[in-house]
């Protein structure tokens, strides 16, 4: 672990302690494997992401050589992390997963049980380095180090949970990434998400609801069309319409400069005032994002155009296949340690699969496949003992 400018023994004794977090469970072979295997495949044919402004020069760069970055964007509300697992999949592959890259800070609860890992693979955002519980310890920490960029949705899970009747409208924004900013004198980098309100489209929220699927590890309910058919097909629990999700970036944010005080002077308001300031920006910008790119938020031609000439993955590039990808997957690169062999899809392979990990058959039972599922998705996850050497 790369830590900036000044010696562990000179960090925080709580932050220090805490370092482990960052490769606890952290396997960059794995993350690699799934990005090649699983990601891109689906990226390429369903999702068809487009990073408006991230390519060659434009690529935002460290202001301070010695502190990460801070890539902050607004939630897609009212769905399963489809647009955040792109987005850090496209950076990964963008940077070739040098120290451009990010790991992002996400809602504890995202690792809390077994169900809101993707297709119930256990410590999936842990180990695919792309998910740091957010806590304030946990940011403090990750800004001591040097190894990548950071990410964060400073909406949090009123973000995600607003509904579709409040898309594209910013939530009150966190006042941790300012006061890191402010710090470490490093700049937020905001970013614009646009389509993925169209992953999960037409779906509201409750907050009586929200209350009470909390109890079992699940930060919202979408209540909307589809959410009978869940109960019913549980493969449909993780699916997301195919949205072509677009990534725009935003006019880099120095907090630390719209302030006249000391970090150590400042108060709760100085950091709600600059918070305000930055909302408005980041609003703005996620306007104007929507009205260029937001038109046409599945763009069906060329969807079917690619799904016909990617046909030989068929079903695995559309959500009724996945979670035979994601068990494939599981199983051999998890199971067996097999990192370099290629996957087996061919015609055929999904009967091959479903034989090799009968649990995936779970997921296409009638309302009975959420039995196994529920009794194995509803377990809280235990983190093995880390290492802390």
């Amino acid at each position: 672990m790369d830590i900036p400018n000044n010696k562990t023994t000179e960090l925080p004794e709580d932050v220090k302690n805490n370092m482990y977090v960052l490769d606890h469970l952290f396997d960059m072979q794995y993350g690699k494997a799934l990005s090649r295997d699983v990601i891109s495949l689906i990226d390429k044919v369903y999702f068809r992401s487009e990073m408006i402004g991230f390519e060659g020069q434009e690529y935002p760069k460290r202001n301070n050589p010695d502190r990460p970055l801070i890539f902050a964007s607004n939630h897609s509300g009212m769905a399963f992390p489809w647009d955040a697992m792109i987005f850090v999949n496209r950076i990964h592959e963008l940077t070739h997963y040098s120290s451009d890259a990010i790991r992002a800070l996400t809602a504890p609860m995202l690792s809390a049980s077994v169900l809101m890992n993707p297709y119930q693979i256990k410590y999936f955002w842990k180990k695919v380095g792309g998910a740091v519980d957010a806590t304030t310890l946990n940011f403090e920490t990750i800004m001591n180090q040097n190894d990548f960029n950071v990410m964060i949705y400073p909406e949090g899970v009123p973000g995600i949970g607003k509904g579709f009747n409040r898309k594209y409208q910013l939530q009150r924004l966190s006042t941790s990434m300012i006061r890191m900013s402010i710090k470490y004198k490093t700049d937020i980098i905001p970013f614009a998400v646009v389509n993925g309100e169209y992953i999960n489209p037409y779906t509201y929220s409750s907050s009586f609801m929200n209350k009470l699927v909390n109890m079992l590890g699940i930060p919202f309910l979408p209540l909307g069309l589809i959410t009978p058919f869940i109960i019913l097909f549980p493969w449909i629990f993780y699916m997301g319409f195919p949205a072509k999700l677009t990534f725009v970036l935003g006019k880099r944010i120095k907090p630390y400069e719209m302030t006249d005080k000391a970090f150590e002077d400042m108060h709760y308001d100085d950091f709600k005032v600059i918070g305000e300031k930055i909302h408005e920006q980041m609003q703005a910008e996620l306007t104007t994002a929507e009205q260029k790119y937001g038109k046409q938020p599945y763009k069906w031609k060329e969807h079917l155009k690619l799904l016909f000439k990617n046909f030989k993955h068929f079903p695995y590039t559309v959500p009724i296949g996945w979670p035979l990808l994601f068990a494939e997957f599981e199983r051999v690169r998890l199971k067996k340690k097999d990192f370099t062999s290629p996957l087996k899809l061919g015609w055929g392979s999904a009967f091959r699969i479903i034989l090799q990990n009968p649990m995936a058959l779970a997921y296409y039972i009638p309302l009975l496949g959420w039995l196994p599922l529920g009794i194995k998705g509803f377990r809280k996850v235990k983190d093995p003992k880390p290492n802390k050497s």
